[in-house]
């Protein structure tokens, strides 16, 4: 399902799901079986899933996938197909006992999209006023996060988010030919989660990370002033197919933008921003001198 997930994009039938090309990482039984129900349903009703795709509006590569246990219905194709196979509310009740394998277990459920796409990125940007981007927090530092949450978490939640932050984490060594651009404002680094060796800890692992080549960081500083993004934070990325797409994230929730005009307004912003920034050596400098204020 997609959980908290807005989809704002260019109508109610757009499916952006043929551009998740990796399929649910280790799928649970649940969501094999729900596919095998919507295939006997399909089938019993004696549509092909080409002519049950234009049904319900979603690609045949969307209904055999989801049909192959390979990947989470969607709410919008569970209701249709549902609708279209009867309306029974055979699927609507089913879907609902759907789980995930362990893939994305530690992910929010408004940011798992985000992250199928993340994972078969071309390139990735992210600006962050916040807290430090994901993708570049040390262990003590996605912890302390983790720690802090209210509702309190389990210990068994908090290490199941600890792990999948790190998991995520391989993307940058594991992907040397996708460029990741990161912006973040200095005061952000500056935050104390921790005593000093944590805070070290902390800069050291950005330090580490910004210099492989494939990673470029900026720091906006704190005499920068008002600039392009004040906004809020955001993130951009472009798929192999070269559709492009966005997200946004507050409390307990998350925005997934495709529509194009949007993402190129957010585009001209990060875009703007990276020119108001520090540049990648001047943002190093300002971190080693971070560091040395500890």
């Amino acid at each position: 399902m997609t959980g908290g997930i807005d989809m704002t994009g260019d109508g109610d039938c757009e499916d952006i799901s043929d551009v998740e090309t990796d399929r649910e990482p280790d799928p649970s039984d649940s969501l094999r079986t729900f596919g095998a129900v919507m295939q006997a349903l399909r089938e019993h009703a004696g549509y092909s899933r080409a002519e049950f795709a234009a049904l319900v509006r979603f690609s045949r590569h969307t209904i055999e996938s989801v049909e192959l246990g390979r990947r989470m219905p969607d709410e919008q194709l569970v209701d249709r197909s549902d609708d279209v196979l009867g309306g029974t509310g055979a699927l609507r009740r089913a879907s609902k006992h759907v789980t995930r394998g362990r893939g994305d277990v530690g992910l929010a459920a408004w940011f798992r999209q985000w992250a199928r796409l993340e994972r078969v990125a071309a390139s990735l940007c992210t600006y962050e006023c916040r807290l430090v981007p994901g993708l570049l927090q040390s262990e003590a530092y996605a912890r302390a996060l983790f720690e802090n949450r209210i509702p309190l978490l389990t210990d068994e939640q908090l290490e199941a988010q600890v792990a999948a932050r790190l998991a995520r984490q391989k993307m940058l060594p594991q992907r040397p030919c996708v460029p990741f651009s990161f912006i973040v404002e200095e005061y952000v680094l500056r935050r104390r989660f921790g005593g000093p060796g944590k805070m070290r800890g902390l800069i050291d692992n950005v330090l580490d990370l910004g210099e492989s080549r494939n990673v470029t960081l900026q720091i906006v500083p704190l005499a920068a002033g008002v600039h392009a993004c004040m906004d809020g934070p955001v993130r951009l990325l472009e798929t192999p197919g070269r559709r492009r797409f966005a997200y946004s994230e507050g409390q307990e929730n998350g925005r997934l933008i495709s529509d194009p005009k949007q993402v190129s307004l957010l585009q001209q912003r990060y875009d703007r921003l990276r020119s108001q920034a520090l540049n990648p050596d001047d943002s190093r400098a300002l971190l080693e001198r971070l560091r040395g204020e500890l």
